[in-house]
Parts: structure tokens; sequence; C-alpha cells
């Protein structure tokens, strides 16, 4: 089995949110799976540099309007898998992967679309097509529509199957209609059936209608978004392909978290010891200048600061949940001004209460995750998140919105039996959340519950090697030969 996977992002090389995590993570345990896995993204000026010395490699041009534009695809060498970049200059050599300052680049419809381009033409001139071309989100869900929209030009791919990863239904990538020349589609591709969309391109609508097989990084997503309130108005595309839509919760990369051998701690610790959790707990207070006690309840938060990560309610929320308690708070991220202004702001009217670091530590995100005694994620709604996830490896307990991965990740606690391992809440208001976290409090206040519920959450398995069945089971139903 040979797949060959297209995404924007792959830690270490270029890196904005939890995407270019699993697809660090998800080729490495396909692999050892026995799937022969290369990995494509682009060769942005961030990549190349954090690849180190590359030597030459294939040179292509591929079509972008009425021009053919070159591109060198370089190996990164001593990578765990098989990784290229796609060197071009002309697109890639900039300080921000989709733009700076705030501002998207004008030209990511004709970088992206020349990505999906190029990697075709590499893909033919290749020895031996792949099996499968798994493709992640809008900047690369080009791919399958020029494959199947332009066959002529790819002969030799013509038995390669395609796979389109929706990891956030948000990012759609819209632009203008008199951008379609850039393409090189027939003009009847552009109509509702297929990339036109309010007047629009959409590029990842171009992925959902041409792809083999769709995947969400949630079974719960996967339904989710073939309704109104979470399909970003592709809801009815989704349900016309919904034989093909399938739901895999994403894993986590259970090497690199892992509370036993964490580098980034001060202390480690294991299920049932947890010495060096107390002691994460009490350096994390000291470093983001907090109270340094152990009877205080420390919550914590590492996310984009936006909207859609629950921040509207946690500004209503957090001061009535700090006001009366002696619990404190220590938040990582960065976003949206307003919610960086107010954070800062939380942080001044609590002293010693609230620490805030604005920005992205990746070191700082795994002390948070392992000193925290509660973790919240209150997101409105959520794919199939990661930090849940590592919370519940790292014995911190997860609050978390009942939708999404979140939902089907976490069981909500039932101090009657024992069982389950965070606690959930539904509907999306600041009294549901405040209920959620009295019920955590409380439940903290009994050491045995707590012991119990801690225990719960790191007994479970996410990792990828579960995963990656799933997804070698998809492909391999994608590649049978037909009865």
């Amino acid at each position: 089995m040979r797949v060959v996977m297209l995404s924007p992002e792959v830690y270490p090389y270029a890196k904005t949110g939890g995407l270019a995590d699993v697809l660090a993570a998800l080729p490495r345990a396909l692999a050892a799976a026995g799937v022969e896995v290369t990995v494509c993204m682009p060769g942005y000026r961030s990549a190349l540099r954090a690849a180190g010395a590359l030597a030459s490699g294939t040179r292509l041009y591929a079509p972008i309007g009425s021009r053919m534009e070159p591109a060198e695809m370089v190996r990164v060498p001593g990578a765990s898998v098989p990784t290229v970049l796609m060197r071009a200059d002309r697109y890639f050599d900039r300080d921000g992967l989709y733009g700076e300052g705030g501002r998207e680049w004008p030209d990511n419809d004709e970088r992206f679309a020349f990505f999906c381009r190029g990697a075709l033409e590499w893909l033919r001139a290749e020895g031996e097509p792949p099996d499968v071309l798994h493709v992640h989100e809008w900047q690369a869900a080009l791919a399958p529509a020029f494959l199947r929209g332009t066959a002529e030009l790819y002969p030799e791919l013509a038995r390669v199957r395609t796979v389109l990863t929706l990891h956030n239904l948000a990012y759609q990538g819209r632009f203008p209609a008199a951008r379609w020349h850039l393409l090189n589609l027939d003009a009847r591709y552009f109509v509702p059936e297929f990339l036109e969309f309010h007047g629009e391109i959409n590029f990842l609508k171009a992925g959902i209608v041409f792809a083999d097989a769709l995947t969400t990084v949630s079974p719960r997503y996967a339904g989710e978004i073939q309704t109104p309130a979470f399909g970003e108005g592709l809801d009815g595309v989704l349900r016309a392909r919904h034989a093909a839509l399938r739901g895999i919760l994403n894993g986590i990369d259970d090497a690199v978290w892992n509370p036993a051998t964490d580098p980034h701690l001060p202390a480690r610790y294991r299920a049932g010891d947890l010495a060096g959790k107390a002691r994460c707990k009490r350096a994390l207070q000291a470093e983001l200048g907090l109270a340094v006690r152990d009877d205080a309840p420390l919550l914590g938060i590492v996310s984009r600061l936006a909207e859609q990560k629950g921040f509207d309610l946690l500004a209503a929320a957090l001061p009535r949940a700090l006001e009366p308690s002696d619990a404190e708070l220590v938040v990582l991220g960065s976003g949206e001004e307003r919610y960086e202004r107010w954070l800062r702001e939380l942080a001044a009217r609590f002293p010693g209460r609230v620490g805030a670091r604005v920005g992205f530590d990746e070191g700082l995100a795994h002390r948070i995750e392992a000193g925290a005694d509660v973790f919240l994620m209150p997101s409105r709604f959520e794919p199939c998140g990661l930090n849940q996830l590592y919370s519940l490896r790292y014995g911190t307990v997860p609050i978390v919105h009942a939708t999404g991965g979140l939902d089907d990740s976490v069981v909500e606690f039932d101090p009657a039996t024992g069982a389950g391992t965070g606690f959930k809440f539904s509907p999306y208001t600041p009294e549901a959340f405040l209920a959620a976290l009295a019920r955590a409090l409380r439940t903290r206040r009994d050491p045995v519950l707590w012991a119990r519920l801690i225990a719960n959450g790191m007994a479970q398995d996410f990792s990828w090697s579960r995963a990656a069945a799933e997804y070698r089971a998809l492909y391999e139903t994608l590649v049978a030969p037909a009865p």
C-alpha cells in the first residue's frame, strides 16, 4: 500500500495549529502499520530553514492560468517518514504561511492551486504512482478535482484513489469568480454542483465533490457537518456524499506527549505515582507569577484566542467563577486582538491568581497540561481537539462542551459508579459551563473520587495506532479490485 499525503502544514517544518501535529504523527503510525507513506508540503521559507541542508531534487513545471511555473521537489534528509518540500520561491519564499500582519496573502488561491498542480506533475513523473493520494484541508483539496476534472493531463495517475480529510469546515478557501482562469478547469465545473459557492470558487468544496472518500477527525463531527448548524453552508453537499464520509478520531503522539518522559517538565510522573505532577503544579504557579498553593484549584487553557474556541463564553463566565473562589487560572494563546486584550485585563483584575501568556510556547503548553488540575476547553464547535486528549494523558481533568471530538473523547464522570473521564456541558451557555466547573471542583474536594477520575483518564488509549488502523482499512476498500 503506497500513500502520498498533501498538506499545507507538517510539524516541525511549518505549524499554525493541530493540523501540523496530525501530519507529524499519522504518517509515522501508518508506516508502523505497513503503509508506505510519503508526505508532501509547500517549501515555505520556514520549512526550508527547519529542514536544514537539502540536496537538489526533481525539477518540474506546472500550469497556472496561461503560464507554466517552475518548482523543485526536494527531499528532507533524515525525516522519520519520506518528506518532500515543493520549492517554488515565487509562491512560498515568504515569512508567513498564509499571510502576515493579520492579513491573508492576496494570491493564496494561485499559491495553493499551484501546489496541487505541482504535486500531480511530480507524481506522474515518479516511477510508480501511489495507490492513494490523501489530501488535507482546502489548500490541498483541488488535487482530486484536477485529477478528475483534467484527467487527460494525468494518464499515469488514472488508477490513483483520493481521500480528503476535513479538519475544520470553517476554513474553506473561497475566492472571487474572476480568478477561475487560474485553475485551468472547464467552465462547466463553475456551477453549484461542483466548485461554485454563492458566486465564489470554493477550494474545499472541490475536494468534497471529487474525492473518492471523505473523512473528518471525529465521528460526532462527521454527523454534525451534515446539519445547517455546523455545515458552514456545505451541509447539503456533504449530505449528498454521506456514503463516502466517515469520522476517524485523531490520536496523539504518545512519545511526545508522555508525562513519564516529557523533557519540558520540571518533574515526571506516571499513573499511580503523581508526586511529579504536584511538583509540576508548583513550578507552573511560580513560572506564571501565581501564589504557590497546593490547595487552590489550578485551571489551565492552551488555545487559539477565537470565538470558535469558546472565548466569548469564557469572557462571560470566568470572572463569575474566579470572584467567589480561590481558584487560579493559567492561559497560553494568541489570536483575536479583543480576546488578547480581555486576557490581559483579567490578569490585571486578579493579580497572583491569573497568569496569561499571549503567544505560543511549546514547552509552556506541555507544562500547563502537566501542572493544571483542570483543563478548560469550551469550544463552540470542535472537529476533534487534541488538548483534551493531552489532558487525559497527563492526569488533568478536562471540562468540555459536548460537541464534535470533545463529546467523542470525554465521558461525563459519575460519582456514584466512579466511571467517566471528565465533565461536559450543554447547551453552550455560561450557566451550563459554570455548572460543569462546579461539578469538577466539588469532585476535587473528595480525594478518593478525584484519584479515580484521574486514573480513568490516564488509562485511555488515544494513540495514533488506533486511528492508523482505521485509515489503512479505508485505503484498502478504495483500492480493492471491483468484484
